[in-house]
């Protein structure tokens, strides 16, 4: 076996009176070099820039509420006796996939009123999400968050430092001990994904066909991933996030097999004249069989 990664993390970066997570700061940067792979893939689709900044401050704004609601509903019991506790979200406790969730519900309402296809905008921000989570795991691994379950040296786990270096969160297998890195595995297998969905989208495909493949894709990273992560279980032995992910994995990867056109919700630029759409994608007829 080879022996597992050590490292001292670094939690805080201090500036004066100021405390800098790397967290945060992986969090803000993966936000902004996600939506700036998201621009040409916008505009290629007759997104304009004025569209997608709009589009990308409602998102910003829905992924904060929905990251901390997705995680206080997977931890209540934690704040049973600490309703303030909820609204504390500097003292941490957010949720990924929340806040995917909330980002895209904030702004569909946008998308309807400026007549954007919802699932064009999702194809052009499907690979830039997936960058997202791949900075943002490197601010995780950087502080040494979302340590998992103490496991034997493992080339991919993490040697516990010492007692006097501060973690993130507790290392449960003690100091010198070996945990899974569930933010390690999110990020390899992440890249992996982003590496599919820049080699698939060079081809013309129906539109939501990217989203649906990362939402397939990335549910099931997730739902692997959190084997190793230690986290509250709600039936069945599966964590909130898992559940999640088994729903984005069977939906996106039920469309993708049987569905295999665009969904006719969410068709907002599309006008019809007597009867007939004008776009492209309500006419263009499904795969034959076989095909991608």
């Amino acid at each position: 076996m080879l022996a597992a990664l050590s490292y001292d993390p670094l939690v805080y970066i201090v500036l004066g009176p100021l405390r800098l997570s790397p967290h945060g700061l992986g969090i803000a940067l993966g936000f902004m070099l996600g939506a700036r792979l998201m621009l040409p893939a916008a505009a290629k689709r007759g997104i304009s820039g004025d569209d997608v900044g709009t589009l990308l401050v409602r998102a910003a704004v829905g992924a904060i509420i929905g990251a901390r609601i997705a995680y206080v509903i997977n931890h209540f019991g934690d704040y049973t006796d600490d309703l303030l506790g909820i609204v504390r979200i500097w003292e941490g406790g957010i949720s990924l996939l929340g806040g995917f969730a909330g980002a895209i519900i904030a702004a569909i309402p946008e998308m309807r009123r400026r007549r954007l296809s919802f699932w064009q905008v999702m194809d052009a921000a499907a690979p830039g999400m997936a960058v997202g989570v791949i900075i943002g795991r490197i601010g995780d691994l950087v502080v040494a968050d979302h340590l998992g379950k103490a496991t034997d040296d493992f080339a991919l786990g993490y040697r516990c430092p010492p007692a006097r270096v501060d973690t993130a969160v507790e290392c449960v297998a003690g100091p010198g001990g070996v945990v899974h890195q569930p933010a390690l595995y999110d990020l390899l297998l992440t890249i992996v994904l982003l590496v599919i969905l820049l080699r698939i989208r060079r081809r013309d495909r129906w539109d939501g066909f990217l989203i649906c493949v990362f939402g397939a894709l990335y549910g099931l990273n997730r739902f692997i991933e959190d084997w190793f992560r230690i986290d509250e279980t709600h039936g069945l032995g599966l964590t909130g996030s898992q559940w999640t992910a088994l729903a984005a994995m069977l939906v996106c990867g039920s469309w993708l097999v049987f569905g295999r056109r665009t969904p006719q919700w969410g068709r907002w630029n599309e006008r019809e004249s007597d009867g007939v759409a004008t776009t492209p994608s309500m006419t263009a007829p499904a795969p034959a069989a076989g095909e991608e």
